[in-house]
């Protein structure tokens, strides 16, 4: 890092309430005028920010419902949108300390800093953390349009710094590396990827690895600065605790409330953020994610997460990609639907075929009664699975 650059320890702030400022980021964002904005809120010298999409429309409606231009607490570093396709954006506010907190932690994690690689919206909180990852370990990062086309991932780490050096991903994006020689074999050569936006399919997980790709499996939110859970370990300083099966967050990294507060309060506990997602945490101590609560099907009675059921799923030899979801039911009020995307030249296995799969590793009840082979599922934000478009696409109520 560059000499007179603060040391992101004991920082200052300002002294003063000033107003939230927009940051439009372009699709191919400039890593300097990034790394800029955010020195300026990290060491205290500027108001806080809110990233913004370059797409007009979408930038105005955050912009207006996470109330740019209006005051905001000194010490908040950063508003994060949460949403925007499913209601109002709640924007959660993040401090300095915060992201730094993260930040340290993943460098603790990793085996020390290093050089970036910057593939996701940094609009997002999993793209924003890679330029603070990179601002405290003195680098510039290395941008990459995330839609990128084969054999522009290796000429992106090609341009990376020597020593340790990171990416962060999205299956989707991990997927489509896999799929190209030259891409995969540049993905080996990093210390780790690290993966979020959602579970990762079995089969893509074991193709990593005999690609000889590093990866990381994190959990987190914009509430929790991004990825604060590491393959199942808390973060140092992140604290993990499961209360009537649903996961709860704490610790340094956790955002100090939403810019626009919503009810039932999720951060009312002080310290924590009471997630929408249901977990368990297993013998070895490790935290397992079994999804979203609110996707829960149920089923007779009987509640079937969607996660677990995929889990089974992808490891039939026939399926590259699959989504579970709940559809109307008159007798059962729910029944389980799955959407799935086939292997190359694999014959569409019959609903009976996979019922009788699941039933292997779980309860007949989990199973899916109905099964849409589709081309491809369909995602929103950086690749999370939309399940809600599923179920309106083929749900008739019947």
């Amino acid at each position: 890092m560059a000499a007179g650059r603060p040391p992101w320890r004991g920082f200052g702030r300002r002294s003063h309430i000033a107003a939230l400022r927009a940051v439009v980021i372009p699709p191919v964002p400039s890593p300097s005028a990034l790394v800029a904005a955010l020195e300026g809120v990290l060491d205290g010298r500027e108001s806080g920010i809110v990233p913004l999409p370059a797409d007009e429309r979408e930038a105005e409606l955050l912009a207006g419902a996470l109330r740019v231009g209006e005051d905001v607490a000194d010490d908040v570093a950063v508003v994060v949108s949460t949403s925007g396709t499913t209601g109002t954006p709640k924007g959660a506010m993040l401090t300095a300390a915060a992201l730094i907190a993260s930040a340290d932690a993943t460098n603790e994690r990793l085996g020390g800093p290093g050089s970036w690689l910057l593939a996701l919206p940094a609009h997002h909180v999993a793209g924003l953390q890679v330029v603070v990852r990179s601002i405290i370990s003195g680098t510039i990062p290395v941008t990459l349009i995330p839609s990128f086309a084969p054999g522009e991932l290796r000429a992106a780490i090609d341009e990376m710094d020597s020593g340790r050096r990171y990416a962060s991903l999205v299956a989707v994006q991990l997927d489509k590396a896999l799929s190209d020689p030259v891409d995969a074999a540049a993905l080996a050569e990093l210390d780790a990827v690290l993966i979020g936006g959602g579970p990762m399919p079995a089969g893509l997980a074991e193709r990593a690895s005999r690609a000889g790709v590093s990866v990381v499996r994190t959990y987190g939110m914009s509430e929790t600065a991004g990825g604060c859970v590491y393959d199942g370990v808390p973060l140092e300083g992140v604290a993990v605790r499961i209360d009537d099966g649903r996961i709860l967050l704490g610790g340094a990294t956790v955002a100090k409330g939403y810019r626009n507060p919503v009810s039932p309060d999720p951060f009312a506990e002080p310290g924590w953020f009471r997630t929408d997602d249901a977990g368990a945490v297993d013998d070895s101590g490790a935290l397992r994610v079994l999804g979203r609560i609110d996707d829960a099907i149920s089923t007779g009675g009987l509640t079937v997460m969607p996660g677990l059921v995929e889990a089974a799923l992808a490891t039939h030899p026939a399926i590259a990609d699959c989504a579970v979801f709940g559809v109307t039911d008159p007798r059962l009020g729910q029944r389980v639907a799955a959407a799935v995307v086939l292997t190359a030249g694999g014959a569409p296995p019959t609903p009976a075929e996979l019922r009788e799969h699941v039933g292997q590793t779980l309860d007949a009840t989990a199973a899916p009664r109905e099964v849409h082979v589709v081309d491809e599922l369909p995602r929103r934000g950086i690749g999370k699975v939309d399940r809600r478009e599923l179920t309106t696409r083929f749900d008739t109520g019947a």
